[in-house]
């Protein structure tokens, strides 16, 4: 890699990293889950954005209703569309009838991304969510929506599922002049995971004569231009079987392959064999390109999982840090005295004119919120769908089991109880905080303590769901008017256990390891009105010692 290359790639993703880039999407089919439901897991993923969970209620609206539209990164006006007479309850990224959505940000070529429209890529996502009851009508819905407005936004990869399928759904804009985007849509096929994490995945698909939306056999969508349009920009200029979608619109680099697909690498690498062989390919360090530029040795877009997946597996995939691999962070200098599996920004550097780069790993001190969304279709969408919800870190946050049906937003989670410059106690975003930056000074000794206490709350979560589950299913069929409270109450149940845990956590780790040391309490003698608790010093590893010793041993040498 040269070094004005390089330069290159490091703006370009300066500038994507402001807007939305390193979120993280993993797809698992019903077929391919413990449970049979289809999940799909979201790390919204940015040092500026505060984790909240949004709420849109249902609600139905006379003709002739606008909605108006505001970027979703920054707030901004964009413009109006026409209201729906009738919109779905969302929680989140889910919403009532079973139907999730999820993102990451690609980029993609960069002459595609002027802003010839008002629909960005938050908007598609929650306007899709109160509008749709399967992931079939959320891709129309999006579709549709940026063919008549315009689209505002970079190259975009959608995870979309509902309780039978799942979906991954790329698109990008055509630029200056061209209205609409470019975009295909990929069924994973049941029995099999999928996963994108900002770089574009789909390659060669069959093309389809025409996008029939009520047939259920129909496993491709694409816009009608999605490779006429490249050819008349010069992309492509082969046989329309040979043309991929990522190598026209997101052609792999040493950066998409490092900071993007090697979390996918990972995420498959926890569930089947053979990622070894891909292992070039992921850490960018072995790209084989053809004639035509496009990369020929990337990993396939879904594999088949040699066991099932739970929910509990999604929460520890989505918390990796490369462990077991020779890029695990925790193992290097860098890692400090402690065994820290994170860098802080940027992720590029240069020393004496050599590039270097810090690992993005799937768990990363950046998130504002995550998710896992379960969609259980054995069971009425009243309760089927949850939102397991976090905010930070997602090696270091509970998930919180939020039923998608609910009204009301638990206090600790709710839009409005503090922001990134408003500090509050109330707020579950400030309290993992708390406890995940606290974490980062000793992580060795303190991220372990954070485990034990995960593992005992989601004991806890998934006993009350499967006891819930029991109890409203019965509800549910005796059309109880109390089956809304009783939702309400589960999910702000659980919020406030955790809320309440995390925070007497965090309180337990301040006293116990302040200032360098590991107390713990001991018994009171008899007659004692006090004693002091025991005060151990682990000190520095050796490695670290000599590191000291080697840069100004001269200068600590005692006498």
């Amino acid at each position: 890699m040269n070094k004005i290359f390089f330069i290159t790639q490091f703006l370009v993703l300066m500038i994507i990293s402001s807007i939305g880039f390193s979120c993280t999407n993993f797809i698992v089919t019903k077929g391919a889950s413990k449970d049979g439901s289809v999940m799909i897991s979201y790390a919204a993923d940015s040092h500026v954005l505060y984790g909240e969970l949004y709420h849109y209620a249902a609600q139905k609206y006379s003709a002739g209703s606008i909605l108006k539209i505001y970027e979703w990164d920054t707030g901004k006006y964009l413009g109006e569309i026409p209201q729906a007479t009738e919109t779905y309850n969302v929680v989140g990224n889910v919403n009532e009838y079973q139907v999730a959505i999820g993102e990451t940000t690609y980029g993609g070529r960069e002459e595609l991304w002027k802003p010839n429209g008002i629909m960005d890529y938050g908007s598609l996502i929650y306007i899709a969510l109160q509008r749709s009851k399967t992931a079939r009508e959320a891709i129309r819905i999006i579709a549709e929506l940026t063919a008549e407005y315009g689209y505002c936004s970079e190259g975009e990869s959608f995870s979309i599922a509902d309780k039978n399928e799942a979906w991954i759904f790329e698109m990008i804009g055509k630029g200056e002049g061209e209205k609409g985007i470019v975009w295909v849509a990929r069924l994973i096929p049941d029995g099999y995971i999928s996963g994108h994490a900002n770089q574009a995945r789909i390659t060669t698909f069959p093309f389809q004569k025409k996008n029939n939306w009520t047939d259920l056999n129909q496993t491709v969508y694409h816009s009608v231009d999605v490779i006429t349009f490249a050819k008349k920009k010069g992309y492509f200029t082969g046989k329309d079987a040979d043309f991929s979608f990522s190598d026209t619109y997101n052609p792999v680099t040493f950066d998409g392959a490092r900071f993007c697909d090697l979390r996918i690498w990972c995420f498959f690498n926890h569930v089947a064999d053979g990622m070894k062989d891909f292992w070039g390919y992921a850490t960018g360090n072995d790209i084989k390109y053809d004639a035509n530029g496009y990369a020929i040795n990337r990993m396939p877009l879904w594999i088949k999982p040699t066991n099932k997946i739970s929910q509990l597996d999604m929460f520890k995939y989505m918390g990796d840090h490369l462990e077991g691999t020779e890029l695990d962070m925790s193992k290097d200098f860098g890692s400090a005295p402690y065994g820290l599996p994170y860098r802080w920004r940027p992720m590029t550097w240069a020393i004496d004119d050599v590039n270097y780069v810090h690992e993005r790993t799937t768990g990363t001190q950046q998130t504002g919120f995550s998710f896992v969304a379960q969609l259980r279709g054995y069971l009425p969408d009243k309760i089927g769908a949850v939102n397991w919800f976090g905010t930070d870190d997602c090696a270091s946050t509970v998930y919180v089991p939020m039923i998608a049906s609910i009204t009301k937003i638990p206090h600790c989670f709710a839009v409005g109880n503090g922001d990134m410059m408003n500090f509050t106690m109330e707020s579950s975003f400030w309290i993992t905080n708390l406890v995940t930056n606290y974490a980062y000074t000793r992580y060795n000794l303190i991220h372990p303590e954070i485990e034990a206490e995960q593992q005992r709350l989601y004991k806890i979560f998934i006993d009350d769901l499967t006891a819930f589950d029991t109890k409203m299913v019965d509800i549910l069929k005796n059309d109880s008017g109390s089956a809304q409270d009783e939702i309400n109450k589960f999910s702000k149940k659980q919020a406030e256990t955790f809320h309440s845990s995390w925070t007497t956590l965090f309180a337990h780790l301040f006293t116990k390891y302040m200032d360098g040391n590991v107390k713990t309490p001991v018994p009171i003698p008899v007659g004692n009105k006090y004693v002091a608790p025991k005060v151990e010093q682990p000190g520095y590893p050796e490695y670290w010692m000599r590191k000291i010793v080697n840069d100004n041993g001269n200068m600590l040498k005692a006498k």
